[in-house]
């Protein structure tokens, strides 16, 4: 099969709800190449900074490559997304540049080009995020591992929305506590919160891809017996009785379902939200408040915010 490489030059800012996008076109798998990356401060135990070549980033800003069949209708798919984009700005998200283009790849360099982008990282105090392809080997004895293959579901773990919502579930989670998953993705959250003691884990998502992919890494890192997957609309049927909710998603779609959220948590409950940009930090923190829920912790990293937030 022949495959189309869309690649958008953007801003970080608007990475996340570009990824939604692809991911509704039918993009099968997303590259992001963030020249930040070359420069951020890591642990090198890993090794991952020598791996970075910087002629694979661009001067400035992000560029973000996905795969599309090439069909009759390729032209139409991204006449669609590039509008998509566009539409973007009323959410008075910066999109850089904003320049497409269009090349053609081949199969086998589609299916394994990401990969290299991917290596084990260590984002927080006890979890390493582990590709499947890559061997690693604890280097303490409380460490928890989590292995990740991101198929086409977005999520790799190591984006700043998913590493503070992970580091949330490390202050937050209790043994024996019930947690709830919105937009599950690649399912890394509530394999977090099952390494961590929850005693079951609801792991919810709209999309029927990101739900295969989450069963697959889910029964990967063996918490099937905790976690269970399903296809749904936000917290669509979930009772009043969880600890702990937790959603990295848009923050136009957490401010909409506050009131549901905190129908479903315990009094003294936790509502973990991220995928948030900083121009909506202080809308989402007013739906918060609105709906019953006082701020315990803002969490910050690069141009993202994460709220940790209990139903009062």
């Amino acid at each position: 099969m022949k495959w189309s490489e869309i690649a958008i030059h953007t801003t970080n800012e608007a990475v996340e709800p570009i990824s939604n996008i692809l991911h509704e076109a039918g993009a099968s798998g997303v590259v992001i190449e963030d020249r930040e990356d070359l420069f951020k401060e890591r642990e090198d135990q890993f090794g991952e900074i020598y791996q970075l070549n910087p002629d694979d980033y661009p001067e400035e800003g992000v560029v973000m490559k996905a795969y599309l069949p090439v069909t009759s209708f390729l032209g139409e798919t991204v006449e669609g997304i590039k509008e998509a984009i566009n539409n973007l700005i009323i959410y008075e998200i910066d999109l850089g540049l904003n320049d497409v283009s269009i090349s053609e790849v081949h199969e086998e360099e589609w299916a394994t080009a990401w990969k290299k982008y991917y290596h084990p990282v260590k984002i927080s105090e006890r979890f390493t995020i582990v590709p499947t392809w890559e061997e690693y080997e604890p280097v303490s004895s409380d460490e928890l591992i989590i292995e990740l293959d991101p198929g086409m579901a977005f999520g790799t773990g190591t984006h700043p929305t998913t590493v503070m919502c992970i580091q949330a579930l490390e202050s937050i989670v209790k043994e024996g506590d019930k947690v709830v998953d919105v937009g599950t993705g690649s399912g890394v959250l509530s394999i977090a919160a099952a390494m961590l003691g929850a005693a079951h884990v609801e792991a919810l998502d709209l999309d029927e891809v990101a739900v295969r992919s989450a069963k697959l890494n889910i029964k990967l890192n063996k918490v099937q017996n905790v976690v269970d997957v399903s296809q749904n609309n936000l917290l669509d049927g979930v009772n009043g009785v969880q600890d702990v909710v937790v959603a990295n998603i848009l923050a136009e779609v957490i401010m909409r379902f506050t009131d549901d959220v905190a129908e479903a948590l315990k009094p003294g409950g936790y509502f973990i939200s991220s995928g948030i940009i900083q121009p909506k930090k202080n809308d989402v923190k007013e739906a918060l408040q609105s709906s019953g829920f006082e701020i315990v912790e803002t969490i910050e990293m690069e141009d993202w915010v994460a709220f940790i937030a209990q139903k009062k």
